[in-house]
Order: structure tokens, then C-alpha cells, then sequence
């Protein structure tokens, strides 16, 4: 058998045997057990700190630097944050705060300054006595930024005088001093990314620029500046936002119709904890909303500023309290007939754009990615809150309460066409490997984790593709024309396409209240198409599909992009030549050679020009390919690109193409 047809169970098999045989010639001793001590632990595993050492680590160290300036704005006490990318690639991140402490430290005898950078769990957010609400709850944060920084310098205005420290590597390399006098008050962390951890130490403007404008939506009245000096003309962003969350709302709606007599204001509801209220179960919410005409809602939940990607007790208690208020109010102002049913949380929430932010002292997470907030309390609060305040809007707005309401109404008949379409496709055993689309080319190995379905545009890719496939562990579906924008139709709309349905199926996950993750069949799903215009409009469908209805599986990690590469580049005489994948690529090969005459080469428009044993060589065959795994770095950035190039708003995509016409690395005319 050869090595690409192996089966992946040898494979395994045989390599468990190897670790077997050398673990039995090793020895495990005392000596074995190694105790990391300081920040080495940091060091030693970062993506346990920071999520990984990818451009999403990176970034990471300048929000917990920053989630620090914010913490201290919360507590009334900063009104300016500015945020500065230097020539060399490293961050400054300045505030007007009361500064970190420089005194001495009653239990470590060093400056707290010292303490705080270099100590984990050090902070002053684990009582409430410096801080009423923080985000920074495990006091990882600053220490974690220096334990990964080859060099950090520290300067605070506080006391009357400037103190200055410097770190390399999270040690100390230069003692606290008082460097000079200031009547002001504030810290000023200046850190240089480590680049023996990070994969790449640049800084993408974009991230910055989203993360931090988000953070001063939810800080009403926070100044946030963004520096860039790495251009010949320092690029300069300020953010203030008097409105907060209400702002934050019409921004995310920017790009989208409005219901009628919405298009104004917001609907903004705020409350918090009785004053008698134990400690531990105090709390603020604040709620915007508004609703558009889309097909999609979005619905982003903060706790302390900490965006929660999965919910938590806030999130639940406002969709319970938006649900019951409107079924209520549509009940008794006769909207619904008293044998019709009620209307759905996702009915209620389609077109919807909702944010949450609570604030409360001791939020609990699930571990330091902070992803979902787990105070029960906060439900009841958030609850109340939401169903007093949206009681009264709906009572006081009674025009904006029937748009609502129809809006709410229609798209109950869509889940309900949708429904009948899923259950159609199920009586046709629609989800059963028996029934899986005629032109799936399926892997023989039912594993999921050890298997891969890449999606190509036509039977021409698809043939080659389905050629040049390891038959064990990589399956093909050819896409029959291009896929319908789920953007700009409801689901039973979307259901109704052959492609879709195909798509689905292959997958195995369905959707909507059918997803089920563990159903998936594949844990790669590779999105393989033509190096031209068509290929990535399909691309571009296609992740919006996976957006949209799929997205549980992008977080996991499930979605790819192919990159097969645009040239081949070979000398005269020779029989193989070199795959290129950027034109950047080309000009350096082309530039080796004297003469043009010493060369050809060859352009790949498609897929379908290569021959099997090509497109195995530089696209599917592991060991050698390039593949992008799609991440969502920032919510609101994903939904609004999403909104911008697949919406309705035609105007919205012709601005975006005029912005970004430059950037284009080819067109196929």
C-alpha cells in the first residue's frame, strides 16, 4: 500500500507504538517534575493566557493593557485612553487614571508597580474596595503583557512625582525611580511583543480600530485616541460616544432599513439592583434596541464590558423578558387571536439589533476567555429590567409596537414554511448517509476528526478534485452553480435551493433547531474554489452561508479556504517547476533569471486547468498545502462586513468596492 492511500487508523496505530516503545526506554523520576515559579508558567504555555500565539494573541496583550485604563474610567476616574502603534511595532497605551500604586508593598516589600507586573493573581479587583466593577478579575492581565513582551517600560504619574521601571521578559531590568514631578495623574505602559512566541509581531490596524471603538460605545463619554505612527502620516481615530450603547446601536444598523417610525431613536432601557440589595447581588443593566428589516438578528451582550460571546444569564433573562412583554402586549391589544400561537424568541428576534451591557462587582465566568457569565442573580435583574422598560415603550409607542409586531408576525410564517421544508427534506431521509447527495464524492473513514470535505465549484474542479483526493479521509462535493445569498431570503427560502439542501446534507449538522454539531461529518470543510472573480464571489456566499446558519462551526475552527496557487513557474529544460501562490512570489523567482527566454509560465485561472496529481501536490495534500482557517476576531465587525457585501443596500457594496479597489491583487477582465 502506498503512503498516501495508508489508512489513517495504522497510521495511528503505528505511531502509537512508537510512543509506547520510547516511553518504556525513558525514566520518570523526581527529577522528572518540573515547578515553573513567576511568570515562567505565562511563558511557558502563552495560549493559555492570551488564547494563542497567532495575530489573536497578539492583539490580546493590548485589550488586557487596555481593560485596565477602562477599569479605572468604570470607577469614575479615567476620561482619556490613547492608544499608540510606534514605528518599531511596539504599543503604547496611556490613560489619565489614578495610576498604578508605587509604594511599597506591605507583604512583597518592592514598589506595588513591580508587584502588579510581575506577580500573577496580583491586582486590585479581588475585593471591592478599589475597584466597584472590573473586568480584569483574575489579575493575569498587565503581568501577563510583560511576561510576553521582550521589553516593557512602565511610567506612572502619581503622588506628585513620574516613576519609571523597566521588564525584559517579565524580569526586572532597571528598579523603579522617581524620574521627574506632575500634578497629574495616569499610567503609561509601553510594551515590544515577544517575537520568539508570536508567530508575527505586527499589529493590523483594523483590529485595533474595531476593538477599541467598541469599548468606547459601552463607556458613555470615554475618549478613546488610535495612533498609528508606522505610516509616513500618523493615522489618528478618536472615539467618544455620548449616546453609548444607544449610538452603538445605530451604528450597528448603519447599513440597514429601519422599521418604520424606528429610524429615529433606539429603544434604551436601564435599571439595577435594589439599594437594599445584598452585596453580591448588586447590579446595572443597560439595554439598546431597534429593529430593521433584514432576515437576521444580531444581539451582542457585554458583562463589564466584556463581550460574551456565549451568553450567560444576562443574555437569557433579557430574551425571556423581550418575549413574554411582546406576546403579552400582543394578547391584550387583540394583535394575536386567542387560538393563534404565540410568537417565538427567534420570531420576536429576527431584524432585531440588541445590546446588553450589565455591569456588576463579582461577575463569574467560565475561565478566563470570559466567554459566558454565569451569576444567576443577573438573569432576575436583567429580566425585570427589560420587561418594566419594553412594557412601557410598547404602551407609549403604540405605531412602533404594531411594525414590531408585523415584523415579528411574518417572520413566524417564514419559520413555519421552514419548518414544513425540513420536514420534507427529512422524509426524504435527507440527513441519512444512505441519502447523501449523488454528487458527493464520500471518504471511506467515518471519523469525523480525521476526515475533510472540500467544497469546489463545478464538475471540471470537482473531476480533478475528486481524482486527486486521499479516497480514505478527504470527501468532494462539486457545487452545481453558485450558492443563493442567505442574507437576502428567509430560511424556507434558502431550503428551497438543491444546492443548499446539498450542502447541509453532506455536512450533517443541519440547522436552525436541528443543528447539532456532534452530527458534523467532517471536522475540515474546505471551501476550494477558482483564483478569479467567480471563485471568490462563491467563496464569499459560501461563508456567508456558514455565518449565518452555521456559525457554531466556525467557532470551533471547522472552516477553511484552500489556497492553490496562481503560477507555475518552470526553467527551460527542466521537468518540474515551482508553485507560486502570490505575485510577489513570481517577481522574486522571475527576477533570479537573466533572460525571459530561461522560463515559462503557467497561470492557473481554475482548478479544473490542473491535473489531479497537481492539485494533490499543492492544495490537498497535507503535509504540503496552505490552508486559512476562517476565525471571527470581533462580532460586530464580522456582521457588518456581512451586512455591507451581501445585503440589500447596494450602495453600502459600491462604497466599499470604490474604498478598496486598490487593494485588489487581480482582475480577471
Amino acid at each position: 500500500m502506498s503512503r498516501r492511500t495508508l489508512l489513517p487508523e495504522r497510521l495511528l496505530i503505528q505511531k502509537v507504538r512508537k510512543n509506547v516503545a520510547k516511553n518504556n526506554n525513558s525514566s520518570y523520576e523526581a527529577s522528572s517534575i518540573k515547578v515553573l515559579e513567576g511568570l515562567d508558567p505565562v511563558r511557558k504555555r502563552p495560549g493559555m493566557y492570551v488564547g494563542s500565539t497567532s495575530a489573536s494573541g497578539l492583539h490580546h496583550l493590548v485589550w488586557e493593557v487596555v481593560d485596565n485604563s477602562v477599569d479605572e474610567a468604570m470607577a469614575g476616574y479615567c476620561t482619556r485612553i490613547k492608544v499608540t502603534v510606534r514605528p518599531d511595532n511596539s504599543i503604547c497605551v496611556e490613560d489619565n487614571g489614578r495610576g498604578i500604586p508605587v509604594a511599597r508593598h506591605p507583604q512583597k516589600r518592592i514598589p506595588t508597580l513591580e508587584v502588579v507586573l510581575t506577580v500573577l493573581h496580583a491586582g486590585g479587583k479581588f475585593d471591592n474596595d478599589a475597584y466597584k466593577v472590573s473586568g480584569g478579575l483574575h489579575g493575569v492581565g498587565v503581568s501577563v503583557v510583560n511576561a510576553l513582551s521582550k521589553r516593557l517600560v512602565a511610567r506612572v504619574k502619581r503622588d506628585g512625582g513620574i516613576y519609571e521601571m523597566e521588564f525584559a521578559r517579565g524580569k526586572t531590568v532597571r528598579k523603579m525611580e522617581r524620574v521627574g514631578k506632575s500634578k497629574a495623574t495616569g499610567t503609561s505602559i509601553t510594551f515590544w511583543p515577544d517575537d520568539t512566541i508570536f508567530e508575527s509581531t505586527i499589529y493590523d490596524f483594523d483590529t485595533l480600530h474595531d476593538h477599541l471603538q467598541e469599548t468606547a460605545f459601552l463607556n458613555k463619554n470615554l475618549k478613546i485616541t488610535l495612533v498609528d505612527e508606522r505610516e509616513l502620516e500618523p493615522r489618528v481615530v478618536e472615539f467618544c460616544y455620548s449616546g453609548g450603547i444607544v449610538d452603538f446601536v445605530r451604528f450597528l444598523n448603519e447599513e440597514k432599513t429601519i422599521l418604520p417610525g424606528m429610524d429615529r431613536n433606539p429603544v434604551y432601557i436601564s435599571g439595577s439592583s435594589a439599594p437594599d440589595a445584598p452585596p453580591d447581588q448588586k447590579g446595572e443593566v443597560e439595554v439598546a434596541l431597534q429593529w430593521n428589516t433584514s432576515f437576521s438578528g444580531t444581539v451582542m451582550s457585554f458583562a463589564n464590558d466584556i463581550y460574551t460571546d456565549e451568553g450567560g444569564m444576562h443574555l437569557e433573562g433579557f430574551r425571556s423578558a423581550i418575549t413574554k412583554t411582546i406576546n403579552d402586549y400582543a394578547r391584550s391589544h387583540k394583535l394575536l387571536k386567542e387560538k393563534e400561537a404565540n410568537l417565538t424568541g427567534d420570531d420576536i428576534r429576527e431584524g432585531m439589533t440588541a445590546v446588553i451591557s450589565v455591569k456588576l462587582s463579582d461577575p463569574q465566568f467560565e475561565g478566563q476567555t470570559k466567554a459566558k457569565l454565569g451569576n444567576s442573580y443577573m438573569r432576575t435583574l436583567t429580566n425585570k429590567v427589560v420587561a418594566q422598560g419594553m412594557a412601557e415603550y410598547l404602551e407609549e409607542h403604540p405605531n412602533q409596537a404594531k411594525e414590531i409586531f408585523k415584523k415579528a408576525n411574518q417572520a413566524a410564517k417564514g419559520r413555519m414554511a421552514a419548518q414544513k421544508a425540513r420536514q420534507a427534506t427529512r422524509r426524504k431521509g435527507l440527513l441519512e448517509s444512505a441519502a447523501l447527495p449523488g454528487k458527493l464524492a464520500d471518504c471511506s473513514v467515518r471519523d469525523a476528526e480525521m476526515t475533510e470535505l472540500f467544497i469546489v465549484e463545478g464538475d471540471s474542479a470537482g473531476g480533478s478534485a475528486k481524482m486527486a483526493r486521499d479516497r480514505s479521509i478527504q470527501a468532494v462535493l462539486p457545487l452545481r452553480g453558485k450558492i443563493l445569498n442567505v442574507e437576502r431570503v428567509q430560511e424556507h427560502r434558502a431550503l428551497s435551493s438543491d444546492t443548499i439542501t446539498s450542502l447541509i446534507t453532506a455536512i450533517g449538522t443541519g440547522i436552525g433547531p436541528d443543528f447539532d454539531i456532534e452530527k458534523a461529518r467532517y471536522h475540515k470543510i474546505v471551501i476550494m474554489t477558482d483564483a478569479d472573480v467567480d471563485g471568490a464571489h462563491i467563496r464569499i456566499l459560501l461563508l456567508t452561508f456558514f455565518y449565518r446558519y452555521m456559525k457554531p462551526m466556525i467557532d470551533a475552527g471547522y472552516i477553511y479556504v484552500a489556497q492553490p496557487p496562481l503560477y507555475q513557474l518552470k526553467p527551460k529544460g527542466k521537468k518540474n517547476g515551482k508553485y507560486l501562490y502570490t505575485d510577489e512570489e513570481l517577481a522574486l523567482e522571475v527576477a533570479k533569471f537573466e533572460d525571459s527566454s530561461k522560463y515559462t509560465i503557467q497561470r492557473y485561472k481554475g482548478l479544473g486547468e490542473m491535473d489531479p496529481e497537481q492539485l494533490w501536490a499543492t492544495t490537498m495534500e497535507p503535509k504540503n498545502r496552505i490552508m486559512l482557517r476562517v476565525t471571527i476576531d470581533d462580532a460586530m465587525a464580522a456582521d457588518r462586513a456581512v451586512a455591507n457585501l451581501m445585503g440589500n443596500q447596494v450602495e453600502k457594496r459600491r462604497t466599499f468596492i470604490q474604498t478598496h479597489a486598490k487593494d485588489v491583487r487581480f482582475l480577471d477582465i
